[in-house]
């Protein structure tokens, strides 16, 4: 990026507000000021396009999480399985299966759901 305010228009701002009467300096400074800011506005301005015209990083490359989630809701299902099965007898351990295996399936379908709508 080119810079809008080169170094040689720093230094006329700069001389001039050293050879201006008093009661003009602060209309220097001021409009030096406004330079500035147009200046950072014109940046800001550009880097915002650039980030609009590039997709957010948390979308790049996750063709393969709703897989992942998948694989590691099998990996930590079969455990809580077991811990549920173990913890009471017939009936509870019945229920608490599957309200284990519910809560593992509505978190991947929402998951899969949202992440195809990318």
């Amino acid at each position: 990026m080119t810079a809008a305010l080169p170094p040689d228009e720093i230094r006329a701002a700069a001389e001039t507000h050293r050879e201006v009467a008093p009661e003009y300096r602060d209309a220097v400074i001021e409009s030096f000021l406004e330079k500035v800011g147009r200046e950072i506005d014109a940046r800001v301005d550009a880097r915002l396009a650039q980030q609009q015209a590039q997709p957010p990083a948390h979308q790049q490359g996750r063709s393969g999480s709703p897989f992942a989630l998948a694989m590691g809701s099998i990996v930590l299902g079969i455990p809580l399985s077991a811990i549920v099965v173990s913890a009471g007898h017939s009936p509870p351990g019945f229920w608490g299966l599957l309200v284990v295996w519910i809560a593992i399936a509505a978190i991947n379908i929402v998951y899969t759901a949202n992440h195809s709508q990318r």
